[in-house]
């Protein structure tokens, strides 16, 4: 067929099969670049260059390598994405560089082994991302966000790779007013709305939690909720999916459902979301998990289906011509898209929270379940299954996912900004603890708005802190940067040096910043307003009826600076009238398991 005749996305489609050729002769870990986003942007932009008669915008399907062995992940993409019987293009091979196509190679699928995960990489903003869901919603969002009917009739022949797949539902022409909005799109440019692929839920249960006046959706002043999950239980009766949002599926929604079916009993403490350590930041080569026996959706390949899901649902509701891909994900994890600071990756999360809701999503973890019982129905985690447990496991993963996930703070590890080793021998905090204490750390005295100079910030107060106050490590226990992350100091489990007479008592927090005569940003004071300590409590590190104070209350200082403590003074847990004694008597009874300690009058540090 001339080349002429062809539609664009299934010419580059055809180019991932035909790369995909020479890079199975490849072996995992052979890519000379380093494991860097900027590595895949350079990829990425290497095909656009080299891909004939394509539109740029579709090249990112040239280079989605998914899981290439048989088996229900290959059948599920097939049937959902439409890659069947792609052939060839005119793409010559010997044009890639060996670079590019041992990159390819090393990032065509996420996985785990030993502790290491594969087919991650280091983004600018300091969060590592799987790039195979983040492809995955890429090629969904470049097809249009389609709505695919489900197979239901348990009598019918069962699907495999050779069947002829069921009909596709056309793009739904209504968007849903918390989905985000187009930021070069024409008014009439629509989207497939994810409510609409579960008919049997309520319009009302599709509403995110009302914002802020002013506050948009894509913005970093949305908040993060941990929306109510009881409308979508198995016990109020609710009836089988009868669609699916490939995108939702192809990025997050069938990795939730399987890694819940797989059992929250076989995971370490860490559960969902585990993070991990690079060997080293500026060319990383290996990421190592933190912590074994964790789930399967690791934080990096949330990171991932978050950042794929909102990037396919933008190209989705983008008109043609689209932008390059390269260029997109420059912006995405550079400044914002389309000059929009709220629509990049340090604010996935919150943009996710905002674009779908519980129930959505628990009917797509719930459908996907369905179709890959239907597609490989040998498959080991999903035989036998009935629709009652699988409704289970759909509402159990994605309470947890919204509450433990979406409803948390991002936190970069110690490992992430450099920290130096601790000195010496740290002692364990008594769980939960009854205060948090706000500060602000003057010096340095501007916000740190982005990951390079927060991370720079951490290491000079570390280095303070140890080197002239002569403590330990780093006093606080975490750090509130300006680029939308927190970061850990000494974290939750470790007495801290943040104030004086009370380290063992609360967990200290501070803001990048002076904050005397002018206030932290609206995202920053929501994480220690709210999303932080709402994820303590539920984490069983911070109790339910904690209090916030401002470190002068306790301690001789200026700290936290005028303008902040004049607005903790109107936050809700914000206690007036707390003294020293008072505080250090109130944090003594409320620890009954085990027995109180006596503790000395003051802290060590």
């Amino acid at each position: 067929m001339p080349l002429r005749s062809w539609n664009p996305p299934v010419v580059a489609q055809g180019v991932l099969w035909i790369l995909l050729g020479l890079l199975l002769r490849l072996e995992p870990g052979t890519a000379t670049l380093p494991l860097l986003m900027d590595s895949v942007i350079q990829a990425l932009a290497e095909l656009e260059q080299k891909v004939p008669a394509t539109k740029a915008s579709h090249v990112a399907s040239a280079w989605l390598l998914l899981v290439q062995d048989s088996g229900p992940r290959d059948l599920l993409h097939h049937f959902l994405l439409e890659r069947q019987n792609l052939k060839a293009t005119n793409l010559d091979p010997h044009q890639v560089s060996p670079e590019l196509r041992a990159l390819t190679k090393d990032m065509a699928q996420h996985g785990i082994r030993d502790r290491q995960e594969y087919g991650v990489v280091l983004a600018p903003d300091g969060s590592t991302v799987a790039v195979e869901p983040l492809l995955a919603g890429l090629e969904a969002g470049l097809q249009g966000r389609r709505v695919v009917n489900l197979p239901l009739d348990s009598t019918a022949t069962p699907l495999d790779a050779g069947t002829t797949f069921p009909d596709t539902g056309v793009m739904v022409p209504d968007v849903r007013a918390t989905s985000l909005e187009p930021r070069d799109a024409p008014p009439d440019v629509t989207s497939a709305d994810v409510g609409a692929t579960s008919p049997n839920i309520k319009a009302t249960d599709l509403d995110v939690k009302p914002t802020s006046t002013g506050i948009r959706p894509g913005s970093p002043d949305v908040p993060v909720t941990s929306p109510d999950v009881h409308t979508s239980l198995p016990g109020a009766k609710a009836r089988s999916p009868t669609t699916v949002d490939s995108l939702l599926v192809v990025t997050l929604a069938r990795d939730l459902g399987l890694s819940f079916l797989q059992g929250p009993q076989t995971w370490s403490h860490a559960g969902l979301g585990t993070e991990g350590c690079w060997d080293q930041l500026s060319a990383p080569r290996t990421f190592t998990l933190l912590h074994s026996g964790t789930s399967p959706v690791t934080m990096a390949f949330l990171n991932g289906a978050l950042d794929g899901v909102l990037l396919g649902d933008y190209l989705s509701r983008t008109p043609e011509p689209r932008p390059p891909l390269s260029h997109l994900l420059s912006e995405y994890y550079g400044a914002g898209v389309a000059g929009d600071p709220g629509f990049r990756s340090n604010f996935r999360r919150q943009n996710t929270a905002a674009l779908t809701s519980t129930p959505t999503l628990t009917q797509q973890v719930w459908g996907a379940l369905i179709l890959l019982q239907r597609l490989e129905p040998t498959h080991p985690q999903l035989r036998g299954m009935s629709q009652e447990q699988l409704a289970e496991v759909a509402t159990n993963a994605t309470k947890e996912f919204t509450e433990a996930f979406l409803g948390c703070p991002a936190i970069h590890p110690r490992c992430r900004w450099g920290a130096a080793p601790y000195r010496g021998s740290p002692r364990s905090l008594q769980l939960p603890l009854g205060f948090l204490y706000v500060h602000h750390t003057y010096i340095p005295a501007p916000p740190c708005t982005d990951f390079a100079h927060c991370a720079a910030d951490m290491r000079s107060m570390q280095h303070f802190h140890q080197d002239t106050r002569g403590w330990d490590d780093i006093g606080y226990s975490f750090v509130i940067g300006s680029d939308g992350y927190v970061y850990e100091g000494r974290g939750w489990h470790w007495v801290g040096a943040h104030t004086l007479g009370h380290n063992s008592r609360g967990f200290g927090v501070a803001f990048v910043g002076n904050y005397t005569a002018e206030l932290p940003t609206e995202a920053a004071l929501r994480t220690v307003q709210d999303v932080l300590p709402g994820c303590a409590v539920r984490a069983g590190f911070l109790r339910p009826d904690y209090t916030l104070l401002g470190h002068r209350q306790l301690v001789r200082t200026d700290c936290p600076g005028d303008a902040l403590f004049n607005l903790l003074r109107t936050w809700p847990r914000f206690a007036a009238n707390v003294n020293p004694r008072t505080a250090r008597r109130a944090s003594w009874r409320s620890k009954r398991k085990p027995p109180p300690m006596i503790l000395p009058a003051t802290d060590p540090q």
